[in-house]
């Protein structure tokens, strides 16, 4: 039991990094393109808050072959969601 709490942290760790990283390539993505992104909206910004988790189910972790410190491009906003199709 204590393996896998230690293994859940773990993954809790690397989901909030992951997502981290992601918000970050998104706001500043958001700040090139013109959109205003205000101090006060930032500041609400988490990692934990996420619809995209699930803590139940079979998962892959195939890793895209990108150049060493590279990001996967962001999705379209204006694509329609995997769900939506």
């Amino acid at each position: 039991m204590e393996n896998q709490l230690s293994v859940l942290g773990l993954v809790l760790n690397c989901v909030v990094l992951w997502t981290t990283v992601y918000l970050d390539a998104a706001v500043r993505q958001m700040k090139a393109q013109g959109y205003p992104v205000r101090d006060e909206d930032m500041a609400r910004l988490s990692p934990f808050v996420n619809t995209q988790l699930g803590v139940h189910g079979a998962y892959t972790f195939l890793l895209p072959d990108l150049a060493p410190g590279a990001i996967r491009a962001l999705r379209d906003p204006d694509a329609p969601d995997d769900d939506e199709i």
